[in-house]
């Protein structure tokens, strides 16, 4: 009788099934990726025994992948970079005439007012 896995599998088990196959490793092998045992891994893979954060860590972090890059497998989690416009921030500070020339000076050195006059 074929015993029922305690909990339901996670995508990102089947994710880590890939990068073994794909990378060639044994199941002992990323077992000690993981931190684990061999049988203790197996039990991950099976679903008896939920995989932890710390495990997934040291999994990616064997590999060279961020943990990020596990769930994405065999994409690499790229954010696309792109921004929508250039963030304006404004920021008012009330000084003293003589506070506000050294804060003027240590944000745009010996050339404030040539700046600020452009």
């Amino acid at each position: 009788m074929k015993k029922k896995s305690e909990f339901p599998i996670h995508p990102v088990i089947d994710k880590i099934r890939k990068i073994i196959s794909d990378r060639g490793l044994t199941q002992g092998a990323a077992a000690e990726y993981a931190g684990t045992s061999a049988s203790q891994f197996s039990k991950i893979l099976s679903g008896e025994v939920q995989l932890s954060l710390w495990q997934l860590s040291k999994f990616a972090s064997a590999l060279n992948m961020d943990i990020i890059d596990v769930f994405t497998y065999p994409q690499k989690y790229i954010s696309d970079g792109k921004t929508s416009e250039d963030v304006e921030a404004i920021l008012q500070i009330k000084l003293k005439k003589d506070r506000k020339e050294q804060v003027l000076k240590l944000v745009f050195g010996d050339n404030n007012l040539e700046i600020l006059n452009k």
